[in-house]
């Protein structure tokens, strides 16, 4: 069974209306999506510190060259383990995962086994802030005037962490041109004014410095 056999397109739940227009469609990286959700890369550094530790403890404790192997090798079985979880898990829901930009909305579909679509008019985002990383991919945060509620559950992990009280939607790991498009058809859908709140918000997020890829 394919996964979008149920889909009117994929990546969208029905036929777009007559007029409305898609202007960016696609999956996130599986490796940007790997460190933004699973912490991939924050993984990677604890397992080689942790090495790095653990070695040089058996050292300063007299311990020989073959207790330090099977020391070393202990941990870098565990810590392949933990990075094949991770590594997978984000290649998998990125797999799974599409944005829609249209010039009326943004649609979020995602899930592995139950897969769901969520839609966010651009009447309901009064902001959007970019989170952009020196390998050109981008984490797009939306937030909402509440007339659009989600939940942590229901959108993991297309949602920002830890924000429980008020859940933003969350564009993971898509190319950093993505946050120019969705800011531009914020402020055409305003009128094409940057006065509007939505479009303001977009663009004053758009220079944020970039992080570590």
């Amino acid at each position: 069974m394919n996964e979008h056999e149920f889909e009117a397109s994929p990546g969208l739940p029905a036929p777009l209306p007559a007029g409305e227009r898609v202007l960016w469609q696609g999956s996130p990286g599986w490796w940007p999506f790997a460190c933004s959700a699973f912490h991939a890369r924050g993984l990677i550094i604890y397992f080689a510190v942790l090495v790095v530790a653990q070695s040089v403890g058996v050292l300063q404790d007299g311990g020989s060259l073959p207790v330090l192997a099977g020391t070393a090798v202990w941990m870098l079985t565990l810590a392949s383990l933990a990075l094949g979880i991770a590594l997978g898990a984000g290649a998998l829901y990125a797999r799974t995962t599409i944005y829609t930009v249209t010039d009326r909305r943004v649609v979020l579909r995602f899930g592995v086994a139950v897969p769901l679509a969520v839609n966010l008019p651009f009447s309901a985002i009064v902001a959007a802030d970019v989170r952009r990383r020196l390998d050109g991919s981008a984490d797009i945060a939306l937030t909402l005037d509440g007339s659009q509620r989600v939940g942590v559950i229901h959108m993991w992990p297309c949602v920002q962490t830890w924000r429980v009280n008020a859940p933003r939607p969350l564009l993971r790991g898509v190319p950093a041109r993505v946050a120019d498009v969705l800011a531009g058809a914020l402020t055409a859908s305003a009128g094409g004014t940057q006065a509007a709140p939505a479009a303001r918000s977009v663009g004053s997020a758009l220079p944020t410095t970039a992080v570590p890829a």
